[in-house]
């Protein structure tokens, strides 16, 4: 026989639906309790396989240079780390934005970014517990704020789109978003162009809450933003941090500050993979008269430091992405049963931790 009389024909495949379909509804008649019983272990048996931290436990980092490397802060195998072309971020499940999003920047990326803007905000689907959607930010009043910058990542089409990923985003008024948030991003650029190349980490501040919410899903809406930036690979290694809230204005060395006072504003510690001597000495100092806090200008930047636009270039391939992905049948099912009901179960074990913490405090 061939291949196409083999086909089952489309109308014996809708009888024997039906035939299926009508054999369960008078079974569901017949024996209503088995039924019941049936669903509840299902239930029962779900809530009790369902893991409540992240089966995949430490994300599966890769790194195409001990400077990328260098960038990230210290994190433990519980938290939400992903890697995206370009960055890395570390999400908040709590404030449904990252604590920190890190990166290397370097003069050829800056100087040979010509990818045009694509504006593809959407969900970051790496995020197991869900990040922040388009519908949390419509109609809030608050901009989708970039972390790492858009024309950051110019210099490939994948790492632009990867950009616009809502897990790179925190709520911030047009004002803060268009205005010395801007001016902070543009110098970051010149920095890079300044210095060959700098590791950033930025975010948003989430230690001095309560916070406004926004959308369902209830994205914090911080109060403070932050960058720190360390030049380690220049012949004078230097670092500096800057901290604003979302109503400040004026120059950018009013918010300059060690990358120490950074620490103890976020509660991060950056930087970790320096020698602790190394460390201590560059996060304790800042001097603003080292960084070249001017606007960044493709053409201007680039005459100012001797660079060579007519070669400027970039390869994608000098940079790793590497998300960490379930191995194994069982490792896939504990990883989809995490990401749909994980959330479920964390709800219910808290409701009943406040009932027993309300009971026994009588």
């Amino acid at each position: 026989m061939d291949k196409q009389s083999k086909k089952i024909p489309e109308n014996v495949k809708t009888e024997a639906k039906r035939a299926v379909k009508k054999t369960v509804k008078k079974s569901v008649k017949r024996h209503p309790v088995l039924w019941i019983l049936l669903i509840l272990a299902i239930v029962v048996a779900v809530f009790i396989l369902t893991p409540t931290t992240n089966p995949l436990g430490k994300a599966s980092l890769s790194f195409a240079s001990v400077s990328e490397e260098m960038a990230i802060p210290a994190y433990t195998s519980s938290d939400i780390v992903v890697q995206h072309t370009g960055y890395t971020l570390c999400y908040s499940e709590e404030h449904e934005q990252p604590y920190w999003v890190a990166y290397l920047l370097t003069a050829d990326e800056v100087f040979s970014g010509e990818e045009d803007r694509n504006d593809n905000f959407r969900e970051d689907p790496s995020i197991p517990t869900g990040s922040a959607t388009l519908a949390d930010y419509k109609g809030s009043g608050y901009d989708r704020g970039h972390l790492c910058p858009a024309a950051d990542q110019s210099w490939s089409a994948k790492a632009m789109d990867d950009s616009f990923y809502l897990s790179n985003m925190s709520p911030q008024t047009h004002a803060f978003n268009a205005g010395i948030w801007l001016n902070l991003e543009s110098a970051v650029r010149t920095f890079a162009a300044q210095n060959q190349e700098i590791c950033v980490v930025t975010g948003p501040v989430l230690t001095d809450g309560p916070y406004k919410t926004i959308g369902a899903n209830k994205v914090s809406v911080p109060l403070r933003f932050y960058k720190v930036i360390l030049d380690y690979y220049g012949s004078e290694k230097k670092a500096i941090g800057f901290v604003m809230a979302q109503d400040d204005k004026g120059s950018l060395r009013n918010f300059a500050m060690s990358v120490d006072d950074v620490e103890k504003i976020t509660g991060l510690d950056f930087f970790p993979s320096l020698p602790d001597d190394e460390e201590e000495a560059l996060e304790s100092v800042y001097h603003p008269s080292d960084w070249d806090m001017g606007e960044f200008s493709r053409t201007m930047t680039a005459r100012r430091y001797g660079y060579d636009l007519e070669n400027a270039s970039y390869s994608e391939d000098s940079v790793a992405v590497s998300e960490a992905e379930p191995e194994g049948f069982k490792e896939t099912v504990l990883y989809f049963l995490y990401v749909n009901f994980g959330p479920a179960k964390i709800a219910v074990l808290d409701f009943f931790e406040s009932l027993t913490a309300n009971f026994t405090s009588r």
